[in-house]
């Protein structure tokens, strides 16, 4: 095999093998059960992928691991027999699949480990997986080839684990709740349910512009219309904004409604939800996160919007009733808000909503609650009875993120008429976050809405800020990413 590549030699290797493709394998354990069966447990059949090799003498170590776990395999020259070890030494590499039957005991460095009685080749890997001792450290190739991080990476494996043990979670806890899970449109007539820049596509069939959905509010508020009392849904969703460490353009978002609640009620709700996934899912209410240890048991603090932008940037924005005004003032403290979009052009809330995530949002790290948001912030959302001017909603806010929005939803077919009025004027006026006239939500609204309550929880955020990583992406598992020079990846 002179002059042949690494992965042309590998392709060699299987016409070595009568059944190269086997169409299934019997297992009777799980790879990361291993290490705690006894000694002499015999019939043991597992499979999974090589990952590592360590020869010694007429006897051969590896390791054998999937997505929950590893173990240690050993195979014998005398126990398999000379020409299956020698089979086994020319023709499988690390890399490849393996089913191996055998038995347990434990070698003298105290190491659970099979003893393999007979072997079945189950796939080849021509392509050599990166080198083990410094695993895979090159960020694009982390994203464009996640399999590979899963498999090189405890760390990335533990934490998409984690990802979906916080959603069944969740999930569980809801159901237990009453909460009935269902599904909205992903492709949409209007761009509602949130301040955002929708992504635009073309339905030929209908021969309509249609917009992916950036929320599934108005829907599943349709469905309360409809007798729903309890909903939610993990929904995937889009926003054609700008990409950071900490915002992506397709993420998950959880969205859950609630008939005859109010945010107040919702809050408690959530504190009680999330004690119990934080607890459920890592055994204990506190957690450390990059060097901070947040605890979620207890009362969460309760500040107030206005007050926060008092404390932290002296700009009381009460004072201000244009968005003009405000951003006069801004810029007369010399307040860089971090956004690249024009700021002339934008409405007073989202100026408000930019100035907090400079200023404010960043000191905080306990679970706390955010509330009194101004109206121009929350076109959906109820009107304070006490003073029309704020909101009641809510943000919780954990190690410096948002990680749930909440509302007493706007039921009055009337003023929710006006407030959409206004932002589509927004949004004609240049403002490309604001909301549209959504004339078909107005209708549903016109057939009578119980008072509501509902909150959206980021999952990809959630993770995020839970896990301690530097970027949103190290949550998704396929992040998008531009073609390479090949045209290869997403």
């Amino acid at each position: 095999m002179e002059n042949l590549s690494l992965e042309e030699v590998r392709i060699a290797k299987v016409k070595e093998i009568k059944t190269p493709y086997p169409d299934r394998y019997e297992v009777n354990e799980e790879i990361c059960k291993v290490a705690s069966l006894e000694d002499g447990t015999t019939d043991v059949k597992i499979a999974g992928r090589i990952t590592a090799f360590r020869k010694i003498g007429k006897l051969t170590f590896f390791r054998i691991s999937d997505i929950a776990g590893q173990a240690q395999a050993a195979i014998k020259k005398d126990e398999v027999g000379e020409e299956r070890y020698n089979h086994f030494q020319q023709i499988i590499d690390t890399g490849d699949f393996i089913g191996l039957e055998g038995s347990i005991f434990t070698t003298k460095t105290g190491e659970k480990t099979l003893r393999v009685k007979a072997y079945t080749f189950l796939g080849k890997s021509f392509l050599p997986l990166p080198e083990k001792f410094h695993g895979l450290q090159n960020s694009e190739l982390i994203y464009r080839q996640r399999y590979l991080d899963l498999i090189m990476n405890q760390k990335t494996k533990e934490r998409f684990l984690l990802r979906t043990k916080m959603i069944q979670a969740i999930r569980r806890y809801l159901e237990e709740e009453q909460y009935i899970e269902i599904e909205t449109p992903v492709l949409t007539n209007q761009s509602s349910g949130a301040l955002a820049k929708p992504f635009v596509s073309h339905h030929n069939a209908l021969d309509i512009d249609v917009f992916l959905r950036i929320a599934p509010e108005t829907y599943l508020k349709r469905a309360i219309v409809g007798g729903f009392t309890k909903v939610f849904e993990f929904a995937r969703c889009f926003r054609n904004e700008g990409m950071d460490a900490t915002h992506l353009q397709d993420f998950t978002m959880l969205e859950a409604y609630c008939a005859y609640y109010n945010y107040l009620d919702n809050m408690k709700f959530l504190q009680r939800m999330l004690v119990s996934v934080i607890e459920k899912v890592f055994g204990k209410t506190a957690i450390t996160i990059n060097d901070h240890s947040v605890e979620f048991a207890g009362e969460w603090p309760i500040v107030t919007f206005r007050e926060l932008l008092i404390k932290d940037c002296g700009i009381d924005i009460n004072q201000f009733e244009t968005a003009e005004s405000l951003l006069a003032e801004i810029k007369r403290n010399k307040i860089e808000l971090n956004t690249s979009d024009d700021l002339a052009a934008m409405g007073k809330g989202n100026l408000i909503d930019l100035l907090y995530k400079k200023v404010s949002r960043p000191q905080i790290v306990q679970p706390t609650f955010l509330t009194e948001h101004p109206i121009e912030l929350s076109p959906l959302a109820r009107a304070n009875d006490e003073d029309p001017q704020i909101t009641d909603r809510f943000q919780l806010i954990i190690n410096g993120a948002e990680i749930i929005n909440g509302y007493s939803e706007l039921v009055d077919p009337a003023e929710q008429a006006l407030r959409l009025e206004e932002q589509a004027q927004l949004n004609k006026d240049g403002d490309q976050e604001a909301m549209v006239m959504d004339t078909e939500y107005l209708t549903a609204m016109r057939h009578g809405m119980p008072p509501i309550s509902g909150w959206g929880m980021g999952i990809d955020r959630l993770i995020q800020v839970i896990t301690g990583t530097p970027n949103l992406r190290d949550s998704v598992l396929f992040p998008l990413m531009r073609p390479d020079k090949k045209g290869e990846g997403m």
